[in-house]
């Protein structure tokens, strides 16, 4: 057994510390980008969530093939194609050709994360789900880490563009890794369910009451976390507190190590919790509603905003990603793909409405003496993302459809 989770444990977990790493690296890059281009905020947003545009819009044909086909043979394919983005972004010299090289990023790092949690639930005991499923956003936290500092000096060395044929070599060799080394038990052996019999997973997923119960709040959430976190950090900290470019990094990745120590935080506590009988559905919603209050905290500038203050709101934010294990638990084990990748895609659409939603809002304001963008935009922008959840938090408390089922969730 020891053998059997450390060849599936390590290769999903590192799939995804590149997926999070090519998520967040334009967080770093962004000032080179916008001098060599002349982006604007929303030129800026939409670039960047390209890559989560592709990502959701993947997700449900994704479900099929995981449950179809098996997350190794999946994730093998895709990051082939994620190796294929980088290099397109890395020879890219227009605005739709790094849009369009942004975008194979997302389709092939699309399965990182839900190819590890089917995994997990084919090979692993379900009550230790949650808490493996915490140190797989552990292996994403580090992938941030990495998206920060150490990014920066690569691309001092190589220049943004060297940074990606760089990503480039390390999206084939973990294509490679995870085709070979994952164990080839218990994957479907294909073919084996119709595509009407696919389609009809997929239904039984979306027309579960306790889905549209949970997926709101955890939607909402995640995409606050994702769309700011993995763009719009770095430039706050350029445009409000103005940091330069290296100054930035460093902030970046003080708050990348507070993810980090985050999602071990959330390993641990969800593994102690889960049992003695506390479902994950319940330890992610008080989490999430922390998270809520620690953005009014920054909305509101209730205490000084600094990179500590980032560091606590990104510390609260992790929550979200527990109601993943939660809702994985509540449905027959074939459906594990398609249960994931049905919160994922509203989840990433929802990432990408806050990442270029957020750029369209500040460009209301004019750009200040610096030619930074406008703090007043970051402040609208920021809350309106915070009130959009409150609203959602609000609807997990008065839906109770499933009165019965979550007495023990």
């Amino acid at each position: 057994m020891p053998t059997i989770f450390i060849r599936v444990f390590v290769p999903f977990a590192l799939g995804y510390l590149l997926s999070y790493l090519l998520r967040v690296v334009n967080a770093v890059i962004a000032p080179a980008l916008i001098e060599d281009l002349g982006l604007s905020a929303s030129d800026l947003g939409l670039l960047t969530s390209a890559n989560l545009f592709a990502f959701a819009v993947f997700q449900l044909p994704l479900g099929v093939l995981l449950d179809r086909y098996g997350p190794r043979k999946t994730e093998a394919a895709l990051l082939l194609i994620a190796a294929a983005g980088t290099a397109v972004f890395a020879l890219a010299g227009s605005l739709a050709l790094l849009a369009l090289g942004r975008a194979m990023m997302g389709l092939g790092t699309s399965s990182c994360l839900m190819a590890a949690f089917t995994a997990y639930a084919l090979w692993l005991a379900k009550e230790r789900l949650p808490a493996v499923n915490g140190y797989q956003m552990v292996a994403g936290g580090i992938g941030a880490l990495i998206g920060t500092t150490p990014v920066e000096y690569v691309e001092e060395l190589l220049g943004w563009r060297g940074v990606f044929w760089v990503l480039t070599g390390i999206a084939i060799f973990m294509a490679a890794m995870v085709y070979t080394v994952v164990p080839r038990r218990n994957e479907p052996a294909g073919g084996t369910e119709t595509l009407m019999q696919a389609i009809g997973g997929v239904r039984r997923v979306f027309w579960s009451p306790l889905f549209w119960r949970v997926a709101p709040l955890c939607v909402t959430s995640q995409a606050a976390f994702i769309g700011i976190q993995s763009l719009w950090l770095g430039p706050w900290f350029h445009d409000v507190m103005g940091l330069d470019n290296r100054e930035t990094a460093d902030a970046l990745f003080l708050v990348a190590c507070a993810m980090v120590a985050s999602y071990m935080c959330l390993a641990i506590i969800t593994g102690y919790l889960s049992k003695r009988g506390v479902g994950a559905i319940r330890i992610s919603v008080i989490g999430m509603s922390v998270f809520i209050v620690m953005q009014m905290v920054v909305v509101f500038e209730l205490v000084p905003v600094t990179a500590l203050t980032w560091m606590v709101w990104v510390f609260t934010a992790t929550y979200g990603i527990v109601s993943y294990a939660g809702l994985t638990q509540r449905f027959p084990t074939a459906l594990a793909g398609r249960v994931v990748t049905a919160i994922n895609l509203l989840a990433f659409f929802g990432a990408f409405s806050v990442q270029w939603g957020v750029g369209v809002i500040i460009d209301f304001w004019p750009l200040t003496e610096s030619g930074g963008f406008h703090p007043d935009g970051y402040r609208w922008a920021f809350g309106i993302v915070a009130a959009i959840q409150v609203v959602a938090l609000i609807w997990f408390l008065i839906f109770r459809t499933e009165r019965v089922v979550e007495s023990h969730a």
